[in-house]
């Protein structure tokens, strides 16, 4: 009719192919969640505390440095000025207050426990605060020591807690470890004895005679065999049972007993040819 058919929409086909692949592409294990952490189990109070950031750390002062009392009464000022910005709700400003009374007078514990406080070092607030009310006692500090350390002592109960169970797991899985080394070390047990009474069972024809031919001659028409001595004799003897829980031994008369010229191949293996020898001689004959 001279009219033209349109192509098929290129979104179709891009459509099958990506279904095509996504049908080819194997999915991916579900994997399991991942217990969460202790550390994520503790809360604490941090009311007063500025938000976290990525700077460098705080400037702790140069303990080297002679202070003398003229830089005492900065640091003091600095420190009541800390003080009234903190009341104020100025966190950020009380921080940088208190960084400047540290350098001013490095060697004043309270002013650490101070700034370790509103950064939410809690731990380290409480050992400058205890600090500070041994070298010289001090009410603010007191005050504050008492605030501190319930949240200090609170964090390390639970790094105490953490670390008991980061313990227990790790003896939990030593145990695994050595339980599954046990159960290998079963298994193997229990194959190898399966391979050793299989190795016994390839005279599969006791009572009734060695595979292929006995009674009555050696596989395969062994020369001379007349008078067979009964297998309890046969097995009685101490070599021959030894010799039968040899796999080597066991492969070899396997072979020659299938076909008698394969004796040709063992006549340099001592293990082979006694035990071949001593049947032939219970027999009355020799290989």
């Amino acid at each position: 009719m001279g009219g033209t058919i349109p192509p098929a929409p290129a979104s179709t086909s891009t459509d099958e192919t990506s279904k095509g692949k996504a049908e080819e592409q194997p999915e991916e294990p579900v994997k399991s969640p991942e217990p969460e952490s202790e550390e994520s189990d503790l809360e604490i109070d941090n009311e007063g505390v500025i938000e976290p950031d990525n700077d460098d750390p705080q400037e702790m002062g140069d303990e080297n440095v002679e202070v003398t009392e003229e830089m005492m009464d900065q640091a003091n000022e600095k420190k009541m000025e800390a003080i009234n910005a903190l009341s104020e709700g100025e966190l950020q400003k009380a921080v940088d207050l208190f960084t400047d009374a540290i350098k001013l007078n490095p060697c004043l514990a309270i002013l650490y426990a101070k700034r370790a406080r509103l950064l939410g070092h809690w731990e380290e607030a409480a050992h400058d605060l205890a600090l500070a009310c041994k070298l010289d006692y001090d009410e603010d500090a007191s005050a504050m020591l008492k605030e501190v350390q319930p949240r200090a002592q609170k964090i390390a109960e639970h790094r105490r807690k953490y670390e008991r169970k980061r313990e227990e797991k790790e003896i939990k899985e030593r145990m695994e470890r050595v339980k599954k080394a046990r159960e290998e070390h079963e298994r193997a047990q229990r194959e190898e004895e399966a391979r050793r009474q299989a190795g016994g069972a390839q005279f599969g024809g006791f009572p009734g005679g060695f595979p292929g031919g006995f009674p009555g001659a050696m596989p395969g028409g062994m020369p001379g065999m007349a008078g067979m001595p009964g297998l309890n004799e046969i097995l009685s003897d101490p070599e021959v049972l030894a010799a039968m829980q040899d796999p080597e031994v066991m492969a070899a008369f396997q072979d020659v007993a299938q076909n008698p010229a394969n004796m040709s191949k063992y006549q340099n293996n001592p293990k082979v040819m006694s035990l071949i020898s001593k049947l032939s001689a219970k027999f009355g004959s020799k290989p």
